[in-house]
This record gives C-alpha cells, sequence and structure tokens, in this order.
C-alpha cells in the first residue's frame, strides 16, 4: 500500500465560522497504481492533494504514505518526505525560467545534495525519458507549452519518487500536447510508477486505470 486515508477531516477557520471542506475521507491506493481524483471547482480537490502531497495537514484522521505515519510529521519531516517521495506535476509547470530545462530537472537533486556528476546523469536520463534528449539546454521561453510540461514531469521522476502526484497536468496545454502528456504518463506507470491524477476533466480522468470522485468534500469510487 503506498497511500491510506482513514477518516481525514480538513476544516478551515474563516474569523469565528469553520468551514468544513473535507468530510471522513477514507481512500487508499496500492504501488504502481494509475488513480484520478476527479470533482468540480471547490470541491475540495486541491485540499486533497495538498493533504497527500505533505503540504498541509488534516485537521482529523491518519495518512499514511509509503507506510509512514504523516499525522504524527513535523514540518521538517513533511519536506523531507516530499523531497524523497513525492513528485509533483502542477497545471502551470514552475519552471525557473533563466535555468536550462537539464538545470530545471537537477533542481530537486541539488537539494537531496546528490553529487554534481550524478546530478547531470539523473538529469539527462529524466529528459531521455520524457523524449527530450535534445532539448537539455533550451530554456522554457524557448520550448511549447507541452515540452516545458514534460520537462517538469522529467524533474518529478528524477529523485524516483514513490508517488506521482498531478494537479491538473493538462490544464494549459492544447488538446495534442495533452494527449502526449497523458500517454507519457501511461508509459511511466507500465514502468511500475505510482500515479495519481487530480482533474475536473471527465476525459483526462478516463486514462487513469481508476477514477475516484470528490464532490463537497465527500470522495466517492466511481464503479
Amino acid at each position: 500500500m503506498i497511500l491510506e486515508l482513514k477518516g481525514i477531516y480538513k476544516d478551515y477557520q474563516q474569523g469565528k465560522l469553520t468551514v468544513p471542506v473535507l468530510k471522513d475521507v477514507n481512500f487508499s491506493m496500492e504501488e504502481g497504481e494509475y488513480v484520478a481524483i476527479m470533482g468540480p471547482s471547490g470541491s475540495g480537490k486541491s485540499t486533497l492533494m495538498n493533504i497527500i502531497g505533505c503540504l498541509d495537514q488534516a485537521t482529523k484522521g491518519n495518512f499514511f504514505l509509503d507506510g509512514q505515519d504523516i499525522s504524527a510529521c513535523s514540518e521538517n519531516e513533511m519536506s523531507d518526505i516530499r523531497l524523497k517521495k513525492i513528485g509533483f506535476v502542477f497545471q502551470s509547470f514552475h519552471l525557473l525560467p533563466r535555468q536550462t530545462a537539464l538545470s530545471n530537472v537537477e533542481m530537486p537533486l541539488n537539494y537531496a545534495k546528490v553529487p554534481k556528476k550524478e546530478r547531470k546523469e539523473r538529469a539527462l536520463h529524466a529528459l531521455e525519458r520524457v523524449g527530450l534528449a535534445d532539448r537539455v539546454d533550451f530554456r522554457p521561453n524557448q520550448l511549447s507549452g507541452g515540452q516545458m510540461q514534460r520537462v517538469a514531469i522529467a524533474r518529478a521522476i528524477v529523485n524516483r519518487p514513490k508517488l506521482l502526484l498531478a494537479d491538473e497536468p493538462t490544464g494549459a496545454l492544447d488538446s495534442k500536447s495533452g494527449a502526449q502528456v497523458m500517454e507519457l504518463f501511461q508509459s511511466l506507470n507500465d514502468e511500475g510508477v505510482s500515479v495519481l491524477m487530480i482533474t475536473h476533466d471527465a476525459e483526462i480522468a478516463e486514462h487513469a486505470k481508476r477514477v475516484v470522485t470528490i464532490r463537497d468534500g465527500i470522495l466517492q469510487e466511481k464503479r
């Protein structure tokens, strides 16, 4: 089991008002699975992703990632887990504009204090895996949207994470680039990478092997 959420609640305080966002969420995912969590805007899917991505903690409930109880972790421990166990792919790429594709992909390895030679080798390999071996010295403004997202995916997998977490990964792309990115997720999953994708788009969700829906903070398995 790569991921297990038990009785997860998340509330936010607005002045004296408590706003419930997630309500008794129970969800698990096996290693090597490809799952989509689908829901409309305001359904709680981003809040859920932040908890799974160790960017935020639940108000109540237990969350285990790769067997570790995240509910009991400090900020520093969560930061360490994000670095070593989770690869993030966001809608807006989050690439450093002045750095080359290679430097962008090397970034997590810098934080992980990987030696320089190994860093470069692993970053080159990751770019090769996403079909960008000929674009290593290009900066983001020299790349198309689809290529930028592939650089972001290379950066997400370079640390060999246990879980690839993708938030609306095709949201900023045209349909052709979006299709290429979905093919890439499929091939990474075929190689054994666990993929969890958050989306509002039913067509994109259908690429996953299993679809779970969230509405008003309540998670339901789609049959």
